[in-house]
């Protein structure tokens, strides 16, 4: 039996599992907040080395809590530490600065990440009787402007339902997260799906694959490994 026979849902990871990044966003963003919230002088090195490092820190805090820090909050932290960790925030308009980093994403938007990642989808949509989510961790990008790519990118009609951590205040692994996307489920179209019946492929094997277990559900981990989307099928 095919895995598109076994499994009537597949929840995705989102970012490095369907998309990634332009680098061009980044070193734009960078560019900004070196020219403008840079009171120390710092290197645009430094500033993108922040950035990474809030990133990356921000996800394992996540990892840890099960629960979300919001993208203002990233913001801010990295402006603090650009800033020798000042507090001084007083002055910056947060929803100012984020719909300006939106702008910039719609200018270097991400991309699929890979030339197959779409087809993927459309085939295990179209026997008609598998259902697709996304249950994605968000960090300086929210899920409302996520909503808004997957729509430029053409994903957004394959997914039955989307989920993001900043939108519920949770994260993976929590398998609260987890229990919140099986939850959600269309259970009129499958009436008595079983966990052995829903699989979660992503690239993390902490946040898509410790997370997926700890629901009990099954999950296939790709492009971190030497399996692609592709082997969904």
């Amino acid at each position: 039996m095919t895995q598109m026979e076994l499994y009537k849902h597949y929840s995705f990871d989102l970012w490095l599992t369907l998309i990634k990044s332009d680098p061009r966003f980044k070193l734009e963003r960078s560019k900004i907040f070196h020219a403008r919230y840079n009171g120390s002088h710092k290197s645009f090195e430094e500033v993108a080395t922040i950035f990474r490092q809030v990133d990356l820190m921000c996800n394992s805090i996540n990892e840890k809590t099960g629960k979300n820090i919001d993208a203002e909050e990233m913001y801010l932290m990295v402006i603090s530490i650009i800033n020798d960790y000042s507090p001084d925030f007083m002055g910056i308009d947060m929803e100012e600065l984020y719909a300006e980093m939106e702008v910039l994403l719609f200018k270097y938007p991400p991309v699929l990440y890979c030339a197959k990642t779409k087809d993927m989808l459309e085939r295990l949509k179209a026997p008609g009787n598998s259902t697709l989510s996304l249950l994605s961790n968000t960090g300086f990008i929210k899920g409302v402007t996520l909503r808004k790519l997957l729509k430029m990118l053409e994903l957004d009609n394959l997914l039955d339902f989307q989920l993001y951590s900043d939108e519920v205040r949770l994260s993976k692994p929590n398998v609260k997260f987890f229990q919140l996307m099986l939850d959600s489920i269309d259970r009129v179209k499958h009436q008595g799906i079983s966990l052995h019946e829903i699989v979660h492929v992503g690239d993390n094997p902490v946040a898509d694959v410790t997370g997926a277990h700890a629901a009990g559900i099954k999950s296939v981990l790709i492009n971190s490994n030497q399996q692609t989307i592709s082997c969904l099928l």
